[in-house]
């Protein structure tokens, strides 16, 4: 698929837009000024993918700790801030990697000016982030709760940005409405060429949210759109970092981890295909070996998708048969499947 151009863009170490790989990132739910936690769970949201992660600043504690935790985590670390310009001050002080700020909300143009100082001084990004639920009371009166009164936000914002001939900028326009936040995107995406960080805000826990996320976000980044994206899940960060790179690999668009393929069975299905795919699955989930495995309940199609995996297995009655690269290998009982096709894989 061919990818909206958008300008090169450095958060720390990590570059989004341009010819530069979608990047995965996600935000802590620790109290910042906690750096034990904050830290451990950032480890924690590396080890699974994170490339880029924010952190809450909601006063000058939590922006002081920004040096703390920057010297003991290896992604970069992006501030979240809101209307106090002295707290994005402080944390681009302490070594911040990016900024999350609206420049239209942090008063005066005096304000504004400083942190924009502060972060040419540093080559530190601005993401300006339009959230439909907090839309400037004359664009909301003027286009409604819709997505051009989004995307009117956020060219006011960039605005504002550019007259101070500053253009180290990344947008997003988030809503919980998934046709809305897609509409919304694809407008600004005619707009500009800054990058893009797309994501479907408040989409609510793993049941709904997960699906909100891979509807809206795989329409967007299947029609080119995004730079990076986070998941926004009531639920356990880690989990916003698996499901943001199942989607990308769900595109062909990264390569993250193991590829699961599994069939949904049907009543030709002879073995506990269930349990063992869920097995499996478990078993899989911390590796990071970029191979493809099939789980696959029958002769009908599981030869067949067998064959395009690097390893998997098809059911039979009470016995599986497990395939290497299209050819099969070994025919077991259906109690052994499990076993031997760890075994197998971990040959890889």
């Amino acid at each position: 698929m061919k990818r909206h151009h958008t300008k090169e863009i450095a958060i720390g170490q990590i570059r989004i837009g341009g010819r530069n790989p979608v990047a995965v990132q996600s935000m802590t739910n620790t109290d910042t000024r906690d750096t034990k936690s904050t830290i451990a769970q950032i480890k924690k949201l590396a080890a699974a993918g994170c490339e880029i992660v924010r952190v809450a600043v909601p006063d000058e504690t939590a922006a002081k700790a920004i040096g703390k935790i920057k010297a003991k985590i290896s992604i970069p670390l992006v501030a979240d801030i809101h209307f106090n310009y002295n707290l994005a001050l402080t944390a681009l002080a302490n070594g911040v990697d990016k900024i999350r700020l609206n420049p239209g909300n942090i008063g005066s143009a005096k304000n504004t000016g400083a942190v924009v100082a502060a972060c040419k001084e540093r080559n530190v990004p601005i993401r300006i982030g339009v959230n439909i639920g907090s839309l400037e009371k004359k664009i909301e009166t003027r286009y409604g709760r819709t997505a051009q009164a989004m995307v009117e936000s956020a060219l006011y914002h960039i605005g504002i940005l550019e007259k101070l001939n500053f253009h180290n900028i990344v947008i997003s326009l988030k809503a919980s409405d998934v046709p809305r936040t897609i509409e919304a995107y694809a407008m600004l995406a005619k707009a500009v060429d800054y990058p893009l960080h797309i994501g479907i805000t408040e989409a609510g826990t793993p049941k709904s949210g997960i699906i909100k996320s891979a509807v809206g976000l795989g329409t967007l980044l299947y029609q080119g759109i995004g730079d990076t994206i986070r998941v926004s899940l009531t639920a356990d960060p880690v989990e916003e970092v698996r499901v943001a790179w199942e989607i990308l690999k769900a595109l062909n668009l990264r390569q993250h981890g193991v590829n699961l393929i599994s069939c949904p069975t049907c009543g030709r299905t002879e073995i506990d295909l269930i349990g063992l795919a869920r097995r499996v699955e478990k078993y899989l989930a911390g590796s990071h070996k970029p191979i493809t495995v099939a789980v696959m309940g029958c002769v009908v199609n599981g030869p067949g998708e067998a064959k395009e995996a690097d390893i998997g297995l098809a059911g039979g009655r009470n016995r599986a048969t497990i395939f290497k690269r299209g050819r099969a290998i070994k025919t077991v009982p259906a109690e052994l499947a499990f076993d031997e096709l760890i075994k197998e894989i971990n040959r890889l």
